[in-house]
């Protein structure tokens, strides 16, 4: 086992492959963000003359792109790894003096692998949402919303500079408040809408910051180019770029400290649950620190601050999940949990960049395979939310239940589900660079198969604990063939890592570090499995084989309460952030009021008084002015003896 100091490279280490021209697919891939760009620019313009047509036209756009995706990524399988960055200038964006930015498109086997997953899941999520959204009267501008998402998502990966990433990075923050919020009439959402966006900004601070940082440092924001040039500077600077990126990606990824407005964005309508968690929003922060791994690499500090990051909040998101009995709120503890294992791969290096991809593309598939599952399950319940209501609906929803039981055995790592593979190559590698980290990795899995199983357990399982006036039924076909599409990819995903296929694919982009085990594989493996199988027996002895109360028993563990108020974060940034916030505006407020305009106002009326003292003086009569000058004149004249005769 080494120390994390131990596999840090040497700054000579990093190679940047040098990118190649685009020639024909690669050459169309700016349409893949165009179709989805124009597409919501033509819905939201057309009002409600496409409201008949306006989601099929919606749907189609991301299949086009996907397509479009998909062709360049056979296309890319076809060359050598030394010609499959490649990059498409467009147009010069920004040109002022040395300061040169294009939009260009930026497509490599990172990009390759990020673009279908947004544009294959986006797509299917789309085609669910057509049933979902069958009966509310904004679908049209639902559509629009879902395909300003996927095109902004698509700019932040193809982007050749770290200014245009911005861009998208800034579109990905409007889109998911448009669709947070999305029914507005709602109070709650509209709140939690506008909590997601100023808590993103906050991490988007750190994204202009770096940004401007680079340019101060290396003359250049292009993504080529400072993977290149980074190389030359001090280990305190990259430092500085990898801690301000890291908190960009706390923003978007909802990593603690930043975590706060994930589980208050379940507000919007399932389907964006499923888009922001699976395959746009919260994997952003991942991509930006595996496409920074040239920073990543010079500096051993920031790369152990995305490691403790992602290892808090793993071990954050696993006991909130544990509390809730909202079945989407808990799915979004387990998304920020899963998203804490791949930022802490993505801390542990080459060792763990490329497990950290993995790990992001088995997640996209089952975490929307079962937020779209919830989503059905709401449908079937009225739209009842808890858990406490639900139980035996695997009978009622047969497609439901086994799709979301693909998803279930996956995300929990049961073998040979595509979660097993993923987690478990994270879990070693950990382990096999620092025993802290791999132990909250061992944890965090024992968990997940506690809170999954208890959500399984009150969701499908034991007696019905419905409402009188509500009657399951499965949801139509146009929302089941998504789900299990994605249950077929819950289950056969883990064949990517197959004679190491996704490692060799990315170590051109991420580099590649085997890690060495105080133990075999395979005992780790079996200890893995181990914990498991207690988190499942753990929330089977407590929630099968007991009676589930109506409503959440009072009488509760701290650990509880405080799962429950999601780790007491909201209470934290009022306590720490808004309050001492506002009490510093209200004393500049203060200051501002009785000091600066009480300055300016009281110079103002001295002014005003001796004008008016000196006005008293216009009387009008000469022989008062000329005896005032004759006066004036006698002191001069005095003031001239008496400093002649001193």
């Amino acid at each position: 086992m080494t120390s994390l100091s131990g596999v840090v490279l040497a700054a000579a280490d990093h190679t940047e492959v040098t990118p190649v021209a685009a020639d024909g697919v690669f050459s169309l891939l700016w349409l893949a963000v165009a179709i989805p760009a124009l597409s919501a620019a033509l819905l939201l313009v057309s009002g409600r003359a496409l409201d008949r047509v306006g989601h099929l036209i919606g749907t189609l756009a991301p299949i086009v792109s996907f397509v479009i995706g998909l062709l360049a990524f056979i296309a890319l399988l076809g060359r050598d790894a030394s010609e499959r960055a490649v990059t498409d200038e467009l147009w010069t964006w920004i040109q002022i003096g040395d300061f040169d930015v294009s939009m260009s498109v930026y497509y490599d086997q990172l990009a390759a692998l990020f673009v279908l997953l947004i544009t294959g899941v986006g797509s299917l999520i789309h085609l669910y949402s057509i049933g979902y959204m069958a009966h509310d009267e904004r679908r049209r501008r639902f559509f629009a919303f879902l395909n300003l998402f996927v095109a902004a998502m698509l700019t932040l990966v193809l982007a050749g500079d770290y200014l245009v990433l911005f861009l998208g990075w800034e579109g990905v923050g409007l889109a998911s408040y448009l669709l947070i919020g999305f029914w507005q009439h709602k109070n709650s959402a509209a709140v939690a809408a506008k909590k997601a966006f100023i808590v993103n900004r906050v991490g988007d601070m750190g994204m202009a910051l770096a940004i401007m940082l680079m340019f101060a440092q290396l003359g250049t924001t292009d993504i080529h180019a400072v993977g290149e040039s980074v190389q030359s500077v001090s280990s305190g600077v990259a430092t500085a770029l990898g801690l301000l990126l890291l908190l960009a990606a706390c923003g978007k990824s909802a990593q603690v400290p930043l975590q706060s407005w994930l589980l208050d964005a379940m507000e919007g309508p399932t389907p964006v649950s499923a888009l922001i968690h699976a395959a746009t929003m919260v994997t952003a922060g991942v991509y930006l620190i595996v496409r920074s791994s040239a920073i990543y690499d010079l500096s051993e500090s920031a790369r152990t601050a995305v490691m403790i990051v992602g290892a808090v909040t793993l071990l954050f998101g696993a006991w909130i999940g544990c509390a809730k009995d909202d079945i989407k709120k808990a799915l979004a503890g387990s998304t920020m949990s899963q998203i804490g294992y791949m930022i802490l791969a993505a801390g542990l290096g080459p060792a763990g960049y490329a497990f950290a991809i993995f790990h992001l593309l088995t997640h996209g598939f089952f975490k929307a395979n079962m937020f779209l599952g919830a989503g059905s399950v709401m449908h079937a319940m009225d739209d009842d939310v808890d858990m406490r209501h639900y139980g035996a609906l695997r009978k009622a929803l047969p497609i439901t239940f086994v799709t979301f039981a693909a998803g279930y055995l996956a995300i929990i790592g049961f073998p040979p589900f595509a979660g097993f593979f993923s987690k478990d190559h994270i879990i070693e590698a950990a382990f096999g660079t620092n025993l802290w980290a791999g132990l909250a990795a061992l944890v965090g899995a024992g968990v997940t198969a506690f809170y999954m199983t208890r959500l399984m357990i009150m969701t499908y399982f034991g007696d019905k604990r419905w409402r009188e006036d509500v009657h399951p039924h499965e949801s139509p076909l146009v929302m089941t063939i998504p789900l299990m599409v994605l249950g077929v990819l819950s289950f056969i995903g883990g064949a990517l890592i197959f004679n190491d296929w996704i490692v060799d694919w990315l170590e051109p982009v991420t580099g590649e570090e085997h890690h060495e085990l105080a133990v075999p594989a395979i005992v780790l493996t079996l200890i893995i499995l181990a914990t498991v199988a207690v988190g499942v027996a753990v929330a089977y002895l407590l929630f099968a084989r007991n009676p589930i109360p109506d409503t959440a028993p009072q009488q509760v563990s701290v650990l509880t309460r405080a799962g429950r108020a999601d780790l007491y974060g909201d209470a934290f940034n009022e306590a720490v952030f808004m309050r001492p916030g506002q009490y510093l505006t209200r004393s500049l407020v203060y200051v501002d009021g009785r000091g600066v305009d009480g300055s300016v106002q009281g110079a103002a009326e001295l002014v005003g008084d001796g004008a008016r003292g000196l006005r008293r003086l216009q009387t009008g009569f000469v022989r008062q002015y000329a005896a005032e000058i004759f006066g004036g004149a006698l002191i001069v004249v005095l003031a001239l003896l008496a400093v002649t005769l001193a």
